[in-house]
Formats: C-alpha cells, sequence, structure tokens
C-alpha cells in the first residue's frame, strides 16, 4: 500500500478511541467508512496506542529476495587493475616509477610538496 492511502486511512482514524484493538478498528472504520475495511483486515490481531503505528503496519512492503551472492562470476568491465600485473603474484616493478609516468611531475617533486603542506599546516595548528 502507497503512504498516500495510509494516511487517508489514518485520516478516516483520527476519532478512535486508542488504545485500540483491530477489532476497534475495523468496528470504527466500518461505521465511517467501510471502503477501508479491507485494508484494515491485514492488521496483526494487537493493541494499537497511536496511529502511526497502524500508517507503518499498512505501508509496510515484503522486501524483495535479493539475488544470490554465488554463482558465476560477472564479465569484467574493463581491463583490470594494474594491467598484466593484476594476475602475478609477484611482478617485477613493484613500486618502480612506470615509464608512462609524466616527467613534468616525477615523485621526488610531489613528494617535495607535499611535505612543504605539512609543514605550512603544521605552523598553522601551532599559531
Amino acid at each position: 500500500m502507497n503512504t498516500q492511502r495510509a494516511c487517508e486511512i489514518q485520516a478516516v482514524l483520527e476519532g478512535v478511541r486508542l488504545p485500540a484493538t483491530r477489532k476497534d478498528l475495523l468496528a470504527y472504520a466500518h461505521a465511517e467508512d467501510a471502503s477501508i475495511v479491507p485494508d484494515l483486515q491485514g492488521l496483526p490481531d494487537e493493541e494499537f496506542d497511536r496511529l502511526d503505528a497502524v500508517a507503518e503496519l499498512l505501508t509496510m512492503r515484503p522486501s524483495a529476495p535479493k539475488p544470490p551472492t554465488h554463482g558465476l562470476p560477472r564479465p569484467e568491465s574493463g581491463k583490470p587493475p594494474g594491467g598484466p600485473d593484476y594476475l602475478t603474484p609477484f611482478p617485477s616493478d613493484t613500486g618502480a616509477v612506470r615509464y608512462t609516468a609524466p616527467r613534468d611531475a616525477p615523485p621526488q617533486k610531489a613528494l617535495e610538496q607535499a611535505a612543504k603542506t605539512r609543514g605550512r599546516q603544521k605552523k598553522k595548528q601551532e599559531e
């Protein structure tokens, strides 16, 4: 049931004396607006101390079953990260700078820049 319909039913039930059992709600609904009685018949046989609890139960839907997590793997969406070394247990170039690294920003410059930034931040915190 959608939220709008649950709110309409809740509005019809505004005058019911609380706490109310499911039987009380059905009797009140039958006297006020019999069109909502079928919607209320699915409620559990318990005592309700507020109408919000009734609306919450009316809007509850069984969750869709989750797909199984086991089974065949799905195909890859592209090249694996790391290229051909992805499946190599001990690649020879681990940690090495690749020949495709940009020449204008070698790793040493990036490390120096990060150290300068950390120094400025530390000075700022100490002030």
